[in-house]
């Protein structure tokens, strides 16, 4: 077998830059039968639609969505994951809405459950953040070209934000069901097996406690973190976790599930007034918005999170250090997952 000639690689490559097509990174160039290999993952229909945007009225279709995958670098088999999580975004009520021309650039979060970790080669241990394998990376990269080729949300163009967040289009791991005390998150959610979690994020934070083997000192942490001003845009500001191994295990030794954590969070996680009023942030309007008015009781505790039961907690990282992460939603989370279709490569002669 020869190897393949770079030289036209390279004209190929160059020529999805020409058309606007990349998100800054060089595009796998999509032939037909690259195509069909994706299409043959899936039991929908190419012409299938499967998100529409109203303000630009553009809408995404199962082709539309198979070539982006391509050209994010998917191998065919990522392809019902890519769906999966679109599907998911789908239900958020953000991303059907302004989400992805916000001013804050929020950024997907993907967490996929179930044996297709392991199937597809998904990082759910070290570096989960960061990068180094491939569906971690290109998942959530389809995601972002999808929203650029499909419904226009470009930089300088339909997309507003201000700064983003790095890693806008790179947030995709494997929960670590192995490491974690507690069901899966997806089966906790009504979806066992395959299936994607995700929502919208303003960004994340990172909470480095390896200095006590308190659960409520631990907690107490995460509370100080999430209570913070900065992220007080609204009345409330909804967050999630993604637990390492060794504090998810030190919180469940202590007799606290999901629900007991997002309890305790959301009993003790904010701030006085005053400290509030030193931010300009005392007070919330008819429409949630928050402004200076300093006429409140300054000891008043304002809590930062409306609702436990809208806190996704996931356990996903090695078990390296002690170290967790506050992700902070971009509007609210559905609490719902999606199961990933099972795939249909064999039906690709029916076709």
């Amino acid at each position: 077998m020869s190897a393949p000639d770079p030289d036209v690689a390279q004209e190929a490559i160059e020529y999805a830059y020409a058309q606007g097509w990349s998100d800054g990174l060089p595009l796998v160039p999509v032939s037909e039968p690259l195509l069909d290999r994706f299409l043959a993952q899936t039991a929908r229909r190419p012409d299938d639609v499967i998100g529409h945007m109203p303000q630009v009225d553009r809408e995404v279709t199962v082709r539309t969505a198979a070539i982006n995958a391509a050209m994010a670098g998917c191998l065919p088999e990522y392809f019902p994951v890519v769906l999966a999580a679109w599907d998911a975004l789908m239900r958020e009520r953000a991303a059907k809405g302004g989400g992805w021309q916000s001013t804050s650039g929020p950024a997907p979060l993907i967490i996929v459950n179930g044996p297709v970790r392991e199937r597809l080669g998904l990082n759910s241990t070290g570096g989960i953040f960061g990068p180094g394998f491939r569906a971690n990376a290109t998942i959530p990269r389809a995601i972002g070209l999808i929203v650029r080729n499909a419904f226009g949300v470009r930089p300088h163009e339909l997309e507003q934000a201000t700064q983003g967040i790095p890693g806008r289009w790179a947030i995709c791991f494997g929960e670590n069901e192995e490491d974690s005390p507690w069901a899966p998150l997806a089966e906790e959610l009504g979806t066992p097996g395959d299936a994607v979690t995700t929502t919208l994020l303003r960004t994340s934070e990172y909470v480095d406690n390896r200095h006590t083997q308190d659960a409520e000192q631990l907690l107490g942490d995460f509370a100080d973190t999430i209570g913070r001003s900065g992220s007080w845009i609204f009345r409330h500001a909804q967050v999630g976790l993604v637990l390492c191994p060794e504090h998810a295990e030190r919180l469940a030794v202590a007799g606290f599930d999901r629900r007991g954590i997002a309890e305790w969070l959301a009993e003790r996680s904010g701030r006085t007034t005053a400290q509030l009023a030193r931010a300009g942030k005392d007070h919330a309007d008819e429409r949630g918005v928050r402004f200076p008015r300093g006429d409140g009781d300054p000891e008043a505790f304002q809590r930062t999170i409306a609702d436990p039961a809208g806190m996704l907690i996931a356990v996903a990282g090695a078990r390296t250090a002690a170290i967790s992460m506050v992700v902070r939603y971009f509007a609210d989370w559905s609490g719902s997952a999606v199961p990933i279709e099972a795939p249909v490569a064999a039906a690709v002669g029916a076709r």
